[in-house]
């Protein structure tokens, strides 16, 4: 089944989930798509089964608490970054709630967290100005970057390079293999002052870069130019909310939620608003993603939402 525009506008909230007390601040699906992983601020990570749409298990982490959630490639296992105590990420056997691995280092708190698509290689960006590039198989940083404001980072689909952008006003994309030589291309954009970037992805085909608001508005620019190609606005976000906007798998499409509990959907080429869907959503919705490899997406507030279309062409 293709995803359309009118299959799209035919999404509906098929199941909502009221496991969590706080709200969900990050949530991310199996490579299968066949499980979902999230984290609250309540400090638990909730586990759910997309195929029969329910929660398979709950763990917490009440000392460190828990954000940014990342499958790794092993199954069972997920890093994270904390929200208590101190900035390190953790490295979480789901199967007996173990901790596999530590990863010190950042001291301010974790805001970009990537997991490279091919091996065992991640990054994380930190307000404490700093990238790091690790390896899951030592807790010792194989890579640190110091730059001149806040961070958002991504690996590329293929996992060769990494884009960071910089201050809210420069992309800089970097070879994975000599990222310590600089960057081979910077992008400088024009700098908006009532917002701060709050997330950076790759669309699947590697030709798209997202770079999501604090505010009322979000770009997509041409990865390999650095064109802004356009600038989705028009969703409600007032109160600088981080709302996480996200590509569909085929990259033909950009989402995000709004703070009144709508999701908008543009078309990424046209530059055209193609839905808008309502998620009866009880507050902002900080998480939204597609399945990556079903007919389905995930939305979140301090309720988890699964979605269907109801039409099939």
């Amino acid at each position: 089944m293709k995803l359309t525009d009118n299959v799209l506008r035919s999404f509906r909230v098929a199941k909502v989930f009221r496991e969590n007390s706080d709200k969900i601040n990050c949530f991310d699906f199996s490579s299968n798509g066949e499980t979902i992983i999230s984290s609250s601020d309540d400090d638990s990570i909730v586990l759910y089964d997309c195929q029969e749409g329910k929660p398979k298990r709950t763990l917490y982490s009440k000392k460190y608490g828990v954000d940014l959630i990342r499958y790794t490639h092993a199954a069972n296992t997920v890093v994270y970054s904390s929200n208590k105590i101190d900035d390190t990420i953790r490295y979480l056997s789901l199967h007996d709630n173990k901790y596999i691995r530590y990863f010190p280092g950042h001291n301010k708190r974790v805001t970009s967290l990537s997991m490279s698509p091919v091996d065992d290689t991640f990054i994380s960006g930190s307000l404490d100005k700093t990238i790091r590039l690790w390896d899951l198989r030592s807790p010792n940083c194989q890579g640190l970057m110091h730059l001149q404001g806040k961070p958002v980072c991504s690996f590329d689909p293929e996992g060769l390079i990494f884009a960071a952008g910089i201050n809210s006003e420069m992309v800089k994309l970097y070879d994975l293999r000599s990222f310590d030589k600089g960057p081979f291309a910077t992008f400088k954009l024009q700098y908006d002052r009532t917002c701060e970037w709050t997330g950076l992805k790759f669309s699947n085909d590697g030709k798209l870069i997202l770079l999501a608001t604090n505010g009322g508005a979000l770009r997509i620019l041409d990865a390999f130019k650095g064109v802004v190609l356009h600038s989705f606005g028009g969703y409600n976000n007032s109160k600088g909310v981080i709302l996480e906007a996200s590509f569909t798998p085929d990259s033909q499409f950009v989402m995000i939620g709004s703070e009144d509990g709508k999701i908008h959907v543009w078309n990424a080429e046209s530059g055209m608003k193609v839905a808008l869907l309502d998620g009866k959503h009880t507050g902002p919705i900080t998480c939204l993603q597609f399945n990556p490899k079903f007919m389905t997406f995930a939305s979140a507030c301090s309720n988890m939402a699964f979605w269907l279309p109801t039409i099939d062409h």
